[in-house]
């Protein structure tokens, strides 16, 4: 008799601790997410230190934020399609402890060669965020899917946001290497408390690393909706990623000449993205995800021109990065969930979306470097309007 009331009682409290773990999996992984994620744009704010550290100008650095959108696409396209196939638990414990070795090594990094090769390795291993969201997707309830993902890319941007803000204010103080320490032991604390929590789930499928890569083409031929969500965030993040990478170079230049701390606080006006993305998620589970996106297509466009005058006064800098933070989490909320429940592969599916979106954001960010260089803030925002244009009319041409 006691040994049933044992077992019982074991039960109970497993049935206990399974509850908790539950209610904390949506905001851990928002948490993990955000820290994730700042790792991606952790060196754009700091780009003025480096350059003073290796003795170089500023614009001869910026080429390492590149480095780290590519390297980012770069391991979705490795890892992201696994969480179709393997045990997301290993997968992302592993991960974790990858990008934080890679960001050590990074601040030990002697040249911009070998801080470029370490950015590179904590950017493609940083994928934990893109792991997870189709899990988030998957246990919604249908009528709340939209605003679950939202709250996750609601951590995504905060993350964007404190990697500008915090890494800005960090490195003035304590320079550019311990803002890379500090990433590295929040990435492993949070990526291996994340691992801790997340369900058992046997995976449906089994393959290889690179069978979920060899799928990706015929996911995203057969599915119209898919393909169109790809391009659209391609260009809106193509259009952000111009401008905000590039954001630091004019602040800290001869026209505003602010210092590396100063110019971080700027993106506190990306806290906007946070805001908007739940009531995106909300407007998307009601209206669908079509409208949501050409509203935030109609922001976006209206943000450029205000970004070039931008460059003559602050004031319009304020207003612009509001819009375009605006517009483009609207956008992603939207199009990401579109992409997580047009397919039965959702982790693939995921991965041909975000991956998409990165490529467009890497290369806009090496066209704007090399804007910056050759014609001031007006080539950067000219980048930006080349690639919302370039995201609308290829969709808008092809039904």
């Amino acid at each position: 008799m006691s040994s049933v009331t044992s077992e019982r009682r074991t039960t109970a409290q497993g049935a206990v601790t399974s509850a908790r773990a539950s209610a904390l999996l949506l905001p851990l992984i928002a948490v993990c997410t955000a820290v994730t994620a700042a790792n991606i744009y952790l060196a754009a704010p700091l780009l003025p230190l480096i350059a003073h550290d290796f003795g170089s100008a500023p614009a001869a650095v910026a080429w390492i934020a590149s480095v780290a959108q590519f390297g980012y696409a770069a391991g979705l396209l490795l890892f992201a399609p696994l969480g179709d196939l393997v045990n997301r638990r290993r997968l992302v414990a592993v991960l974790s402890l990858v990008t934080a070795a890679a960001l050590i090594a990074g601040s030990a990094a002697a040249g911009t060669t070998a801080l470029a090769a370490a950015v590179l390795v904590a950017s493609a291993a940083t994928v934990v965020p893109q792991l997870l969201v189709p899990l988030v997707a998957q246990r919604a309830p249908a009528d709340r899917r939209a605003r679950h993902v939202a709250a996750v890319i609601a951590g995504l941007f905060t993350g964007i946001v404190a990697a500008r803000v915090l890494g800005g204010l960090a490195g003035q103080a304590f320079g550019w290497r311990t803002v890379f320490v500090g990433a590295a032991v929040l990435t492993a604390l949070l990526g291996l408390a994340t691992a801790y929590v997340l369900p058992a789930q046997r995976p449906d499928r089994t393959g290889s690393l690179l069978s979920g890569l060899a799928a990706l083409p015929g996911v995203v031929r057969h599915s119209p909706d898919l393909w169109r969500a790809c391009v659209r965030q391609a260009g809106m993040y193509g259009a952000w990623s111009a401008l905000w990478t590039s954001l630091a170079l004019l602040l800290t230049g001869e026209r505003y000449g602010l210092s590396t701390a100063n110019a971080g606080l700027f993106g506190l006006f990306g806290l906007a993205a946070a805001v908007v993305a739940p009531l995106a998620g909300g407007f998307v589970d009601r209206f669908g995800a079509a409208r949501v996106v050409r509203s935030a297509y109609l922001v976006a466009a209206v943000s450029v021109p205000l970004f070039w005058l931008g460059g003559h006064v602050l004031w319009a800098l304020f207003a612009a990065a509001i819009l375009i933070h605006a517009a483009l989490v609207a956008s992603h909320v939207a199009n990401q969930t579109l992409a997580l429940t047009t397919t039965s592969t959702p982790a693939t599916a995921n991965t041909a979306y975000v991956v998409a979106g990165f490529a467009g954001g890497a290369t806009a960010s090496a066209l704007a470097a090399l804007a910056f260089g050759h014609w001031g803030w007006g080539g950067v925002c000219a980048v930006a309007a080349v690639g919302l244009a370039l995201g609308w009319g290829t969709t808008a041409v092809r039904r």
